[in-house]
């Protein structure tokens, strides 16, 4: 485990690692707070991994669930740099997170507080608190921007 006092900057610094790796910039971290200490953290990486299930909650889950050997992560708080889909809300809601925390919000992709609202529905069986952390919701928002507008530009050439 490593030591840290703001696991979000953390998760930022993955997005942008992400980024460089030519990845849509999202990174997370499990946290324990309990011991301040950080578990494990990812970064998207689909095409690297050729996986389609490689977004940066679920690197980050299988790390910590490897690492702490149990695929529950009762008591661990997951940081997030963009809202979680669908996909990775499910798996948050499976891996038993006491507390999810995420920056920018996802209008079009995000499963929290847009789209299906994960959380709220009946088949829903673990639902973290959630806490949106506005401090890095511009940051984070601007990595994705950044990215998606360079891609565009890159294909008209």
């Amino acid at each position: 485990m490593t030591a840290t006092s703001d696991p979000m900057q953390r998760a930022i610094t993955l997005a942008k690692d992400a980024a460089a790796r030519g990845e849509v910039p999202v990174g997370a971290v499990v946290f324990d707070p309990a011991a301040g200490e950080i578990v494990a953290d990812g970064h998207n990486q689909p095409i690297a991994d050729h996986d389609p299930t490689a977004h940066a909650e679920i690197k980050a889950l299988r790390a910590a669930a490897a690492k702490i050997g149990n695929y529950r992560l009762n008591g661990l708080h997951l940081y997030v740099t963009l809202e979680p889909c669908a996909m990775c809300a499910g798996a948050i809601s499976l891996a038993r997170i006491e507390k999810l925390i995420f920056a920018a919000d996802d209008p079009k992709g995000g499963a929290i507080f847009h789209g299906p609202k994960f959380f709220e529905q009946e088949t829903c069986h673990w639902r973290p608190e959630v806490e949106q952390d506005e401090t890095y919701a511009e940051e984070a928002g601007a990595l994705l921007t950044d990215f998606f507008r360079a891609r565009r530009k890159s294909k008209k050439r």
